[in-house]
């Protein structure tokens, strides 16, 4: 037999364990709606797969887990998702969070499942990925995700089963024992197997349950498990709370202290409670999620106080009336037993994965302690401290606020247990204080996290935008000095084309290729502008040009004013007069235009024919005619293309439209082409003009069409050739 260590500390308080002791396991009827919180166990809570107003089935898997700490939470029976909400859960604070509740159908119906029985032919990260995929969490303490725990990195050489159950009035792990001991060492086999068959299984067990170590050693007896035979070993020894801590238990039955922030499995051990050990044989066996639990419900409250296989979601209160609950003679209802256990604030928040016991006592039964008073430092409770720890300076920097000595002092180390509490002669609640000074470490290390996130973010985004102008800047430069450049090239060259026109002209690419083999562009389009400057030709088109301009907008000034109303209204006249003198301004414009080119024209028979004289007579049968009003002719062609306009169809007015639109769009495209070689500041715009046009383009095209179509089917005919091209 092993031998067994004793722990620092403990207390012996009264058990009051008979009284949920006096029959088997009860099943609770099906209640008519479940809550099932999204945050069941430690770690990241699990989210929705479900909306609300879907059918789900018993076992089905409602909310994912998301994270590697994390466990997926499953319908405990069918009906439908009536809510998405926040709602009250069994928490010390009182507080909502996300659940989801299910409208029970009645019909229990269970969703497809398989079983493994022959859970050795699989490997261990197939069964570790059915456990979690099950939801299975610790259900006798925080409620830590079971696959996290299954996946150590280090070897493992003990798997400690804890069957303790040391808190005064719960029994749950004991009734499972007395009427499940087979299936749970089938669930020990299943977890000696993921942790690659562990030299030692220990079932810690206290001397006040004769009747479970007996049925353990019965069912180890009648096992035909061969493999575990010589490893399972059941430990009794004495009762002491809080016996059934992990790290307790391992000194017990170890002898080994797990030194302050550290694992288990660092030494080479597993722990496991007797709850999660059969859930994690009904996940592997028979393929049945996480969705209900053995529960307590006891004390002098309840007419019938006993253990309940209960689903998980089911409301208290539904639970409560099954054990005949009298609420009038109980004065605070506790989840939990009475040393780690908390108030609720109603019976309608529900039972989840890590409610083991709800703990209904009378007045007479559980009286309220009396008013604190000051702490007479006697050191009873750090005599009882199962974590060897300070309690009262823990107390003294709890009260002070004073979070660096209460982590120096391993105030994460306390477990919680109430031991300290429970023997204060000066009736301090010294857990309520740590619990809080927990909560408050806990909230400013996640406020110092995300502090460093964002200081890290802006220090990031500083040094980007940093960057970012450093890059500007060096190109503005050395665009800035490319620009100098290319001007002083161009003032050189253009000295020199007009020094030398000829020469000039011989260096563009229709003179051939320079010495080295390349064209100079740049110089030769510098000769092209020279000449063209020094063409009269060019400046008598111009005008020409001009005048036809000024021509048209004066006859459509003209239009307008014989068109305006004649009455004698004010708003009349007034318009009028404006319109009189919009054609006297295009009047004196077309009147200007007329006069440079005769300028010119004067200049050029007076400083002879020039690049005029050498054209051919064919090109212009007018100009050789000299009586020519060559005005008169500007305004003759646009009274012409005013008259064609006016003849023009609406589709062929929609055609000239479209082909102006294209030609818009092209010389967009290549100043865009233009500024992306030059590195231009101006792309974006170039880019935005070229996108704007090519929708237009798109939408004449379609409004093109769609006049095409509605022309006739020999037009249809026509433009659907053309788009086939």
């Amino acid at each position: 037999m092993s031998k067994i260590w004793d722990i620092h500390g403990g207390i012996h308080p009264a058990e009051h364990k008979a009284l949920s002791l006096g029959g088997p396991i009860r099943t609770v009827p099906l209640p008519p709606t479940l809550i099932l919180p999204l945050s069941q166990h430690i770690g990241a809570p699990a989210y929705p797969v479900v909306g609300v107003g879907d059918k789900v089935l018993k076992g089905q898997l409602i909310a994912a887990a998301k994270g590697f700490v994390s466990a997926p939470v499953h319908a405990p029976s069918s009906g439908v998702i009536s809510a998405i909400e926040e709602q009250t859960v069994p928490h010390v604070s009182g507080m909502k969070a996300p659940c989801i509740v299910i409208q029970t159908d009645g019909n229990d119906s269970w969703i497809e499942h398989s079983a493994n029985p022959d859970y050795r032919q699989k490997t261990a990260a197939e069964l570790v990925a059915l456990i979690g995929d099950a939801g299975i969490t610790g259900l006798g303490g925080a409620g830590f995700p079971s696959a996290v725990k299954l996946q150590p990195r280090q070897p493992i050489n003990t798997l400690i089963i804890n069957a303790t159950e040391c808190e005064p009035y719960i029994t749950a792990d004991d009734q499972l024992i007395r009427e499940r001991a087979a299936d749970i060492l089938i669930g020990i086999d299943i977890l000696a197997h993921i942790l690659g068959r562990p030299e030692r299984i220990l079932i810690g067990i206290e001397d006040n349950k004769p009747e479970a170590q007996q049925a353990l050693a019965s069912a180890l007896k009648n096992s035909g498990n061969t493999d575990n035979a010589g490893a399972i070993e059941v430990v009794e020894f004495p009762t002491k709370y809080p016996s059934g801590g992990e790290k307790q238990l391992i000194q017990i039955l170890t002898g080994e202290e797990l030194p302050s922030g550290k694992l288990p499995a660092e030494l080479g051990i597993v722990c496991q409670n007797i709850g999660t050990t059969h859930a994690i044989y009904r996940a592997i066996c028979h393929g049945e999620a996480l969705i209900s639990r053995l529960t307590t419900v006891t004390g002098q409250a309840c007419g019938k106080p006993g253990n309940f296989e209960v689903l998980i979601g089911t409301p208290v209160a539904h639970l409560l009336k099954e054990a005949e609950f009298d609420a009038q003679r109980c004065p605070k209802l506790i989840m939990g037993g009475p040393m780690m256990g908390f108030a609720l604030p109603d019976t309608s928040v529900p039972i989840i994965k890590s409610s083991n016991c709800l703990l209904a006592t009378t007045a007479e039964e559980s009286p309220p302690p009396p008013p604190a008073q000051a702490c007479i430092r006697c050191g009873h409770c750090a005599e009882v401290c199962p974590a060897s720890l300070l309690p009262q300076q823990l107390y003294w920097h709890a009260q002070s606020k004073n979070y660096e000595r209460l982590e120096a002092h391993h105030l994460a180390d306390c477990i919680e247990c109430g031991a300290c509490s429970y023997v204060c002669p000066s009736s301090i609640p010294l857990v309520q204080y740590y619990r809080a000074a927990k909560g408050e470490i806990r909230l400013i290390a996640e406020e110092k996290r995300q502090s460093d996130r964002a200081r890290a973010r802006f220090e990031h985004h500083q040094a980007r935008v940093e960057q970012e102008e450093k890059d500007k800047a060096a190109k503005r430069e050395a665009r800035k000095l490319a620009a100098e450049a290319a001007k002083a090239k161009r003032e050189a060259e253009a000295e020199i084309a007009a020094a030398n026109p000829q020469a000039a002209l011989d260096a563009s690419p229709s003179a051939g290729a320079n010495d080295s083999g390349e064209l100079d562009i740049v110089q030769a389009a510098l000769a092209r502008v020279a000449a063209k400057k020094a063409s009269p030709e060019d400046q008598r088109k111009r005008f020409e040009r001009a005048i036809e301009t000024t021509a048209a907008r004066l006859q459509k000034a003209q239009q307008v004013l014989a068109a305006m109303a004649s009455d004698d209204s004010a708003e009349q006249q007034i318009k009028r007069d404006q319109q009189r003198a919009s054609v006297e301004q295009a009047r004196l414009r077309h009147q200007e235009a007329k006069n440079k080119l005769a300028a010119i024209e004067t200049d050029q028979a007076a400083n002879g024919p020039g690049d005029i004289a050498a054209k051919p007579a064919t090109t212009n049968t007018a100009s050789a005619d000299p009586g020519l009003d060559r005005a008169a002719a500007a305004i003759a062609r646009a009274q012409k293309n005013a008259a064609e306009q006016a003849s023009m169809s609406p589709q062929q007015k929609l055609q000239k439209q479209r082909d102006a639109l294209e030609k818009r769009l092209g010389k967009a495209q290549t100043r865009l082409a233009q500024a992306e070689s030059e590195g231009s500041e101006q792309v974006e715009a170039f880019n935005h003009a070229v996108a704007t046009l090519s929708e237009k383009l798109k939408a004449a095209d379609l409004e093109l069409a769609s006049g095409s179509q509605d022309s006739g089917p020999a037009k249809v005919q026509t433009h659907t050739t053309e788009d086939s091209n």
